[in-house]
């Protein structure tokens, strides 16, 4: 029986949190905060349009007095709503910033505002019900759906605690403290605020705090989708290569989604390779993607036939219940979570997501967060991640593509570099030699010490000729695999016994490997170095390259009847980094393929290089 199931959007990881997931499907603003300078023009506009609204509303209860029934209170409360919004105005432009707390005071306002002069007017029918759509507007322009609502309940209250008050006889207890000071009357229809009335106009703002709502919380939320989607598209650099990239944006999502880690597999389609990655997330430290050992299996596990493009699932319940979206973000049914069964036996999770990707025609693949924390619906959740990878994809393929560009580019001007070097300057120093070779010889006759200069001179030319030869062999590109791998290193020592004079040979005890490009580059590189050091230092007559496989490791060593280095004895990596001795080339290069060095020495005898490479896959991502 299949072990793996559908997380309804009830559940948020492991734990039942209803009412945080509905409250937080509606927190996507705050993955785009608003600046200050965007909340000021906010607050300003609102200001003018207040300002506007009231003005706008005493010219027609000046053209139809009848709207307040002809009260003077009206008027009064009208022109204080007046100066204060001019107050509200001129604050906002002498304040370098608007305070939340200013924010909050002046909406409470608003708020009071719309219930004051509702008292005078003539029901939910009149002009001045849009004052109670400007401040919901306000809410919404500010905030979004709950704080919307959240004003429409303060409205509603108070329109209903003005009722209650109403019917207690606080009209007629104002009015007869008015009559003994000769001061108008309120003029107040108390009919206007019976239940039934009221009812409806209570209905009326909760509806359009809704739909006014709701419409500001998509609009917010479409601006931190663009805003996360932007931020993320900018941690594409080339300079930091695919694995820095995916390190940077598969970090980004984890912390997004408050997974675990994350494991992003992908195939070479040139190779069928298939390398898998591990993100982990650590405390006060970026994200790292550290690369697993490959395995035979790798491909079921991580790359297997699945209808879907993105899926959520959980332990525990039935097939029924998967969320899966096809490429076009339609629910899949009936998808089988079987083929989860070998991920649960390697990794330990409760909840995966996962979503396929596809570089160009080079590379793809499916990346894995492992027990995510979503809370809103997952459909959503899952449409976006959709999104985000379709539009940062390419922004990756890019990478891919010019960092390979940058490569080819350099190879090719190397190998011009080279060939120019070969036909120039190397061919005019081997003619200038060849010339001193017939003066030393003619000037046998002559005093020593004028063939012994031209010796002298004659071995000049020739060492800077070795040099310009090996410089034009470290700019050549190595297009090396584990095919050619031990007939380069064979046709490399033919040629260095043939360019210095020094008996060298090569011994391999297989015919045949297998082994990642990437590795057979390094080994290639690391014994070029190390015969180059032979020549310039060693003073050897004779070399020794050995190539073999045992206990899943590839051991190269290289010896020679030299000088030695400057210590006796056999030193391990640990002990050579920590005494600072070795060569630093080659022990670069050796940390690339995650290998070992030991080098033993007996001065004046000769030394020995022992290179072990672990027998495992290293993904072709640089």
């Amino acid at each position: 029986m299949p072990i793996i199931s559908v997380a309804t959007s009830k559940f948020c990881g492991r734990t039942r949190l209803p009412f945080r997931a509905l409250r937080h499907r509606f927190l996507w603003r705050l993955r785009a905060p608003v600046g200050p300078g965007e909340i000021r023009r906010v607050e300003r506009w609102l200001a003018t349009a207040r300002v506007f609204l009231a003005i706008s509303f005493l010219v027609a209860v000046w053209m139809d007095p009848g709207e307040i029934r002809y009260s003077l209170w009206a008027y009064w409360l009208l022109g204080f709503y007046i100066v204060h919004g001019v107050v509200i105005m001129l604050l906002l432009r002498i304040r370098k910033e608007s305070t939340s707390s200013f924010r909050l005071l002046v909406h409470a306002a608003d708020i009071v505002w719309p219930a004051l002069i509702s008292t005078f007017t003539t029901g939910q029918g009149n002009p001045f019900f849009l004052f109670f759509v400007f401040v919901l507007a306000a809410a919404a322009y500010r905030w979004g759906l709950w704080e919307t609502v959240g004003t429409a309940l303060a409205a509603v209250c108070l329109l209903w605690g003005e009722s209650w008050v109403f019917h207690l006889g606080f009209i007629d207890w104002v009015g007869r403290i008015l009559l003994r000071q000769n001061l108008p009357l309120l003029q107040v229809d108390v009919s206007d605020f019976e239940p039934k009335r009221l009812f409806m106009r209570s209905a009326y703002l909760l509806v359009m705090a809704l739909l006014l709502g709701y419409l500001a919380e998509q609009q917010k939320k479409l601006r931190a989708e663009k805003a996360v989607i932007a931020r993320i598209l900018g941690k594409a650099r080339v300079e930091s290569g695919l694995t820095g990239t995916l390190q940077e944006i598969v970090g980004e999502l984890l912390i997004m989604y408050g997974a675990t880690y994350a494991l992003v597999a992908s195939q070479d389609t040139n190779s069928q390779h298939v390398y898998v990655g591990e993100v982990r997330s650590k405390a006060e430290a970026s994200p790292v993607l550290h690369w697993l050992e490959s395995s035979p299996s790798d491909h079921e596990t991580y790359l297997y036939n699945c209808p879907a493009e993105t899926t959520y699932v959980c332990k525990g319940k039935s097939d029924s219940g998967v969320v899966a979206l096809d490429p076009h973000g339609v629910r899949v049914r009936n998808v089988s979570t079987a083929s989860l069964d070998g991920l649960s036996k390697q990794h330990q999770f409760q909840c995966v997501m996962t979503i396929s990707f596809i570089f160009g025609r080079e590379w793809w693949g499916r990346i894995f967060f492992l027990d995510p924390s979503l809370t809103g619906d997952i459909e959503e959740e899952l449409r976006f991640l959709q999104e985000l990878v379709r539009q940062v994809g390419p922004a990756v393929y890019n990478v891919y593509l010019l960092r390979r560009l940058r490569l080819r580019a350099g190879a090719v001007e190397r190998a011009r570099f080279a060939r120019e070097l070969h036909d120039g300057a190397v061919q005019s120093l081997i003619a200038v030699e060849m010339q001193v070779d017939v003066l030393r010889r003619q000037s046998g006759s002559q005093s020593g010490a004028v063939t012994d200069e031209l010796g002298r001179i004659q071995g000049l030319l020739r060492e800077e000729v070795l040099k310009l030869r090996e410089l034009m062999q470290q700019m050549k590109s190595l297009d090396v695999d584990s095919r050619k791998l031990l007939r380069f290193l064979e046709d490399t020592v033919e040629r260095f016994q043939r360019e210095t004079g020094i008996s060298a040979r090569f011994v391999s005890e297989m015919m045949e490997l297998n082994m990642p490009q990437p590795v057979c580059r390094e080994i290639a590189r690391i014994v070029q170095e190390a015969l180059v050091n032979v020549r310039k230092h060693s003073g050897a007559r004779q070399v020794l390259v050995r190539f073999s496989s045992s206990d899943a490791r590839w051991n190269l060593v290289i010896e020679d009847n030299g000088c030695g280095f400057p210590f006796s004895g056999r030193l391990s990596q640990a002990e050579l980094e920590a005494l600072g001795k070795g060569p630093l080339v080659i022990k670069e290069r050796i940390r690339l393929i995650d290998g070992e060095l030991t080098i033993e020495s007996n001065p004046g005898r000769g030394s020995r290089l022992e290179i072990g490479i672990p027998q495992k896959r290293e993904a072709a991502y640089g």
